[in-house]
């Protein structure tokens, strides 16, 4: 009889292995690393591992699909807020403190760097640029229909001015190992602040 497979637990493995490979690719690099450091990482066999993922660029293409729904759900979430002004720099923040971990900053950088070498990764990263900016795009229309921000750019213009700070702080992160986005916080927050010309409110 075949065994039954638990759902919830085939979720866990799945993360779990997910979260064991983004440790080792940040530690190593994508190319550097073998299937089997990572299933070491996480104290598995490698045929439990190829029963998930087949090969080293099915984990890379788990992660960056994995990153853009967490994203996207993070962003729809915001909707909800009452002041979208202050949502969107809850968002900046988010991103400062995520470029300012040592070890997302390495796993960003590969995912980049895959994703200039590989079209199928390439399209999966840009699938995901296209709805940060429609999300961003959607929040901030809504922001500047509820009176909370009064930006002289269209919303779309204004989601292409957040997505580019948002790759230049991981780009500055790239090439300057002595680059620590916490501390220009301020900077960043004035930056988008000139962007959506909050209504009364500074960050």
């Amino acid at each position: 009889m075949a065994r039954t497979i638990n759902p919830d637990e085939y979720d866990a493995r799945y993360r779990a292995l997910l979260e064991a490979a983004k440790v080792c690719f940040a530690r190593k690099g994508f190319h550097r690393t073998s299937t089997a450091e990572i299933c070491a990482e996480l104290g598995v066999s490698s045929g439990s591992l190829f029963h998930y993922f087949p090969n080293k660029k099915a984990l890379i293409s788990a992660i960056v699909e994995q990153e853009g729904l967490e994203t996207a759900q993070y962003l729809d979430g915001l909707q909800a807020q009452p002041d979208l002004a202050a949502a969107l720099r809850d968002f900046v923040d988010l991103v400062i403190s995520l470029a300012s971990d040592a070890s997302f900053g390495r796993l960003a950088l590969e995912i980049a760097a895959e994703a200039a070498r590989d079209a199928e990764i390439g399209a999966l990263v840009a699938r995901n640029d296209a709805e940060l900016r429609r999300r961003l795009a959607l929040l901030v229309g809504e922001a500047r229909a509820r009176g909370q921000i009064a930006p002289t750019s269209t919303p779309a213009a204004v989601a292409q001015g957040i997505a580019a700070l948002i790759d230049g702080i991981f780009s500055r992160v790239a090439m300057d190992p002595q680059f620590r986005p916490s501390k220009l916080r301020p900077v960043f927050q004035q930056m988008l602040a000139g962007m959506l010309q909050p209504s009364g409110a500074s960050p």
